[in-house]
């Protein structure tokens, strides 16, 4: 008998280190800020939206899912290499799961579940939108920071990224990141706003990696 519970208990630990214990760290995130203004003598990349995507991983305790979504439009001014302003529209009707085997049922279920009113809410919010309002170099790493707009909720946020130039493109990758989906209002299964979930409960925690390519306009 007590050989059985341990083996359970290490289960559950497994389980839980694997679902929620090596998530990346949380953007820092703060109220909204005026956008940044670049100078006259910026030069404007757009996005180029083949090549743009984030990339997102939510929780549970049994496990996560992973998927993309596109970017639909955005620019980015640069002096000298160095970002001083842009913004970007994200494509919340674009979700795709990709842990899930698209010709299985549970794909389509789950993408469904997102971006109906449970989640994101798509129909009456089809996009998402981040501005740049600063970006500086902190502890060695380049912290990129804008409003966040999602559903009906702005929050500020601030993440590492690396930048670099190819011919007429500029390259933007952020590090692995988390942003707290309940201060956006994403309600479903969480124990931010709904008691007594017991394990049916999703992290409020969203893993995101940001990959944005803007070619000179």
């Amino acid at each position: 008998m007590k050989t059985l519970f341990l083996k359970t208990f290490a289960l559950v630990a497994l389980i839980s280190f694997t679902s929620c214990g090596d998530k990346a760290k949380e953007a820092e995130t703060k109220e909204a800020e005026e956008a940044a203004v670049a100078k006259t003598t910026a030069v404007t990349y757009n996005a180029n939206t083949e090549k743009s995507m984030i990339e997102w991983k939510g929780y549970k305790p049994t496990g996560s899912h992973t998927g993309t979504i596109a970017i639909k439009e955005g620019m980015l001014n640069v002096n000298d290499n160095a970002i001083e302003s842009g913004k970007f529209a994200i494509d919340m009707s674009s979700i795709i799961v990709t842990d899930i085997p698209t010709e299985e049922e549970g794909n389509a279920k789950l993408r469904g579940h997102l971006t109906s009113a449970d989640f994101f809410d798509v129909e009456t919010y089809p996009t998402a939108d981040f501005e740049v309002t600063g970006i500086e170099t902190l502890d060695g790493k380049t912290m990129l920071s804008g409003n966040l707009t999602m559903k009906d909720a702005t929050n500020n946020i601030s993440f590492p990224v690396s930048t670099s130039m190819e011919g007429d493109s500029m390259i933007l990758t952020s590090e692995t990141f988390t942003i707290d989906r309940s201060k956006w209002n994403v309600k479903y299964g969480s124990k931010s706003f709904f008691d007594n979930l017991g394990d049916k409960f999703i992290n409020d925690d969203m893993e995101l990696k940001v990959t944005l390519v803007a070619n000179k306009a």
